[in-house]
């Protein structure tokens, strides 16, 4: 065996060998239990960053231990193709996206492969492939007929650069996710999926996932659900005013009535003036997130009309506010300014009245000179309903309202029906088409697929597609519908695909009810909302038209955390930061490590330290996985990344971390080449082993039960990892070169390479070999923990007078109580500490300490 370890050589020679032997492809077999493992799939932006590569790595660890607990493993990759940044790019570049995203994926396909991940490459494919979309458009066909699907004019979020709708979600402080264009808000007709009617089933279900508590509160808090009560405010000379409102309580405190610009009433007042009209006009600007509603200067204007309290006849003034939307509830808002911030904020800048209802903590009437009193309590200047608390009162007014025909108690959710249409050349398109007396109709099978036009210019003017005839005209006055569907329709899907990706003749089949669930889905709490939920939802559809039997796409969901790096820059003339990357930089550091200045390499100057902020192209400070994979290997980029931190939280970049793990694998591959050359180990005769032999069996033991429960029930594979090190520190510091003694160390080393077999494929597959086995590593099964091996003849026990460590003892395992405080109190440097005191008590833990409390 050569002893030095060559990375470049062994990954060259494993992946071969994979690949000649098709040793990831995975066949359904219903006599095995099976395990689906899946990492979200990239958006092909050109180059690996290291986020994606921690991902991909955590997937492929926990792959490669289920094959090895003999489960039959499903681990596919595909692309995530459309959307806005290969139009951008097309636009910067001059080329067409699909060629810009193809070119993309070659790119990175070979890069993914140098990490060696245990990928089914059969089963690829990109959301982009008209294969793949076809069957969504064929989807969306079925849903219009079952009037899951309609069309409507919708008060959306208009990015102007971009020239498309925003899902409020993608709008950030008031502007597009993507190109930070300022959002405004626009009325165009819109394709809706019916999410909403799934509601109470995506909550419900929410308890049937092993999802972190953190992501289940977030969808819990998106869809919204909550129990309130829908009344009516009498309007003289209009439509009574319906509002919605879950604090019932305080319906005495009621000083005035808001509703959105985009409300009838609001339309009718603005009629004959002028002011009202402009400022109407003036809201439409801003987006209609309810993020951005929360922090936007509250404004107003009176609209002329009095509202008639429902249970007191008192008349209040009806404003117009610009933190009122049409898409929320009913377009209109009852204000309570004593007992609601934003109300509050309102009143006070137009001087409205300001009225408490609900006593403060300590039944007095609460202060609301600085801010509302938001908190139940009991009620106050309310009449009859006074000295009632919360859910008292909701109930009486409730019943009230009811009775007098003013009101009833409904169910309301947050969650608002998902607008799929965008108004961009590079997605799928929708399959739809309008007829000359204004029909609008879904293609027919025989229609489909839509094929998206693929050499076009693309440039910021809007979607190519409506200004080309040959794809939008049908002749005799009918048209194509020219939107395309958002991209999340293709993430929402594609992991039941990926089951039966070669079937030509069907969206899914029996396959994908053998793989699904996903048992393990792997991906940023970004994603938390919108991609999962969405996923969610799209199951139950596909469920509920008989293509899936289950009815969760993902039974567990790990968030991996994000990969974090030093920040360096110098301040430039103009205000802004010049940013540099950390690989141009040296650093000073103090003897903890810490950085105390740094200095661009290139000139020697000074530079200033950002701190530690999530890798990124803005700040510069991303370390391309190429280059670490061209300098050590790609098992060590794999080892640091799982061996730096837990994986649901922040991993930080660290060249002398990787330099350490590339000096771990080295040891181990020297390690295993010294132990072949000490010569031929005997059979294991465990039964005439000697204490140092025993010794190191017992570790290995250890280290297997350790690894195993770490990796396989835990996720931590840093502790798994260093359980191993300290294997091999044992291993190293074993000396017996007798038969016996190399048959010892001969297991202690082979389980070394199969716990990390799944970490470091590659080493592992050559050592493997090298240690004689003609079954691939890939093949091998998890090593089994010998339970007898764990037990021990004797146990150290800690020693305490006081609380404080006297003496460490070595006791027989099985002693008793009785046995261990004897041998305790025997100790000369107990006797010192004890001497001339009484023992007050004797507190002993069987095999871990004993604590003699005297004084």
């Amino acid at each position: 065996m050569d002893a030095q370890y060559k990375p470049h050589d062994i990954e060259n020679n494993a992946q071969t060998f994979w690949t000649a032997n098709q040793c990831f492809k995975a066949i359904e077999d219903a006599n095995r239990e099976k395990f689906y493992c899946l990492s979200m799939f990239p958006y092909p932006s050109g180059k690996l960053h290291m986020g994606h590569v921690r991902n991909y790595t955590i997937g492929d660890v926990v792959t490669r231990f289920q094959r090895m607990q003999g489960r039959n493993v499903l681990q596919p990759m595909g692309w995530d193709a459309f959307g806005m940044p290969a139009e951008n790019a097309a636009i910067k570049n001059q080329v067409p996206p699909a060629r810009w995203t193809y070119e993309n994926i070659d790119y990175m396909r070979a890069q993914l492969k140098a990490l060696g991940f245990a990928y089914d490459w059969d089963r690829e494919f990109a959301t982009c492939d008209t294969e793949y979309y076809r069957w969504e458009q064929w989807f969306f066909a079925r849903l219009v007929e079952k009037g899951l699907v309609y069309k409507k004019m919708a008060t959306v979020n208009w990015d102007p650069v971009d020239q498309t709708v925003l899902a409020n979600e993608q709008v950030i402080d008031g502007c597009g996710w993507r190109s930070g264009a300022p959002v405004e808000r626009k009325e165009i007709p819109l394709w809706f999926l019916k999410i909403t009617d799934y509601a109470d089933e995506l909550l419900a279900d929410l308890e049937n996932v092993e999802w972190p508590e953190q992501v289940k509160t977030m969808q819990r808090n998106w869809i919204g659900k909550s129990r309130g009560v829908e009344l009516a405010f009498d309007v003289e000379g209009d439509e009574p005013l319906k509002v919605y409102t879950t604090r019932p309580d305080t319906l005495m405190g009621v000083t005035y009535v808001a509703v959105a610009a985009g409300h009838p009433l609001a339309r009718k007042a603005a009629e004959n003036a002028p002011e009202l009209a402009g400022f109407i006009e003036d809201c439409a600007q801003g987006g209609t997130s309810e993020a951005e509603l929360a922090t936007m200067e509250k404004r107003g204007m009176a609209t002329g009309f009095e509202a008639v309290h429902p249970l007191t006849g008192r008349r209040i003034p009806v404003y117009v506010a610009n933190f009122v939307l049409m898409e929320y509830g009913t377009g209109a808002v009852m204000a309570v300014p004593g007992h609601d911030q934003r109300d509050w904020e309102f009143a006070t800048k137009y001087g409205l009245p300001i009225e408490p209802v609900i006593a403060d903590a300590d039944g007095n009437t609460p202060d609301l000179s600085e801010a509302a009193w938001v908190e139940h309590g009991k009620l106050i200047n309310s009449g009859e309903f006074d000295g009632l608390d919360f859910q008292a009162a909701f109930d009486a007014i409730a019943a009230r309202l009811e009775q007098q025909g003013h009101g009833e108690i409904k169910t309301n959710y947050r969650l608002r029906d998902w607008g799929v249409a965008r108004q961009r050349y590079w997605g799928a398109p929708i399959p739809v088409k309008y007829g000359p007396e204004g029909q609008t109709v879904p293609l027919t099978d025989e229609e489909l697929p839509v094929a998206l036009p693929l050499e076009v210019t693309v440039d910021a003017s809007g979607s190519p597609l409506k200004k080309m005839p040959a794809f939008s005209d049908l002749g005799d006055g009918w048209t194509r519908e020219t939107d395309t569907f958002d991209t999340f329709m293709e993430s929402s899907w594609y992991y039941a695909r990926f089951c039966c990706a070669d079937n030509h003749e069907a969206m899914l089949d029996e396959r994908a009810n053998y793989w699904l669930p996903v048992d393990l889905y792997i991906g940023g709490i970004e994603h938390a909302i919108l991609h999962l939920l969405y996923a969610r939802f799209f199951h139950k559809l596909m469920r509920d038209f008989g293509l899936v039997d289950s009815d969760e796409p993902f039974k567990r969901l790990l968030t991996q955390g994000m990969v974090i790096a030093e920040t360096f820059y110098r301040h430039e003339a103009n205000g802004g930061k010049e940013w540099f990357n950390p690989a141009d930089v040296e650093v000073e550091r103090d003897e903890k490590g810490r950085p105390l200045r740094a200095i661009l390499v290139s000139d020697g100057q000074p530079v200033e330290m950002g701190g530690i902020e999530k890798m990124s192209k803005s700040k510069n400070n991303g370390v391309d996985p190429q280059s670490m994979i061209d300098r050590f290997g790609a098992d060590t980029v794999r080892l640091f990344m799982m061996f730096a931190a837990p994986p649901e939280q922040s991993l930080e970049w660290s060249d002398s971390g990787v330099e350490g793990a590339n000096r771990f694998l080295k040891r181990l591959w020297r390690l295993v080449a010294e132990h072949l050359e000490a010569g031929s180990p005997a059979s294991l005769d465990v039964a005439n082993l000697d204490d140092a032999q025993r010794e190191l069996r017992r570790k290995t033991h250890e280290t297997i039960a350790k690894a195993g429960d770490d990796i396989g029930r835990r996720t931590t594979f840093n502790t798994a990892i260093a359980a191993v090190m300290e294997l091999t520190n044992a291993i190293g510091r074993f000396t017996d070169t007798t038969p016996q003694g190399l048959a010892v160390v001969r297991e202690a080393v082979e389980a070394c390479v199969l716990l990390l077999a799944p970490i470091t494929p590659h080493a592992c597959h050559a050592l493997w070999q090298e240690l004689g086995h003609d079954e691939p590593v890939i093949d091998a099964e998890w090593p089994q923990v010998d339970e007898s091996a764990l037990k021990r003849d004797s146990v150290e026990v800690v020693v305490q007078v006081n609380g404080k460590l006297r003496a460490r003892i070595e006791v027989p395992a099985d002693a008793d109580k009785a046995a261990i405080e004897t041998q305790a109190m025997a100790e000369d440097n107990v006797q010192r500490h004890v001497d001339g005191k009484t023992v007050r008590k004797v507190i002993v833990v069987p095999g871990k300490l004993v604590n003699i409390v005297a004084n």
